[in-house]
């Protein structure tokens, strides 16, 4: 489908007004552990993040890291009536600013040394309830960011670009 100025809907979809950036890392080493923050971390191809308890359970193909939009945590602080929120609560690996993640679902992408592909929507479980309290899930939905699967393993850290493939 040819659209105004003669681009495609593939090739408006493929337009970014900018890299992402990647701005906090977590890690869970075990069902239910404490979320850690780190600096860097190695992806590896076809597991996920070493260290983290989803690279140890080969049958999580599709969700092998979790990413979080940053520009989502103040909407989910409001819809909560609370000030801040912060990515540790809602359990996801990665904490990424600058670029519309619900736009790299079915998509390859560069992150430091990694190339990772987005897998799907990451939805809420019940288990923020428990983190956010009354309300979390619903506040989480639509804004709980994409799941991805490590296509080419290596090292990542906070300050990384996120750059789509074209």
């Amino acid at each position: 489908m040819a659209l105004k100025n003669n681009q495609t809907l593939a090739e408006l979809q493929a337009n970014h007004a900018q890299c992402g950036r990647l701005e906090w890392i977590g890690l869970r080493p075990a069902h239910r552990h404490e979320i850690e923050e780190t600096d860097q971390a190695i992806l590896i191809a076809g597991q996920g993040i070493k260290g983290d308890h989803y690279a140890e359970n080969t049958s999580n193909g599709n969700r092998q890291v979790t990413l979080l939009q940053a520009e989502h945590l103040p909407v989910i602080a409001i819809l909560l009536g609370r000030d801040v929120v912060s990515p540790r609560q809602l359990r996801r690996n990665l904490l990424l600013s600058g670029i519309n993640l619900s736009t790299l679902k079915d998509r390859t992408f560069r992150l430091g040394e990694a190339v990772l592909e987005g897998t799907g929507y990451c939805h809420p479980c019940s288990r923020m309830e428990e983190n956010l309290g009354r309300g979390g899930y619903n506040a989480v939905r639509g804004l709980g960011g994409i799941t991805v699967r490590v296509v080419q393993g290596g090292r990542i850290a906070v300050g990384d670009l996120l750059v789509p493939k074209e």
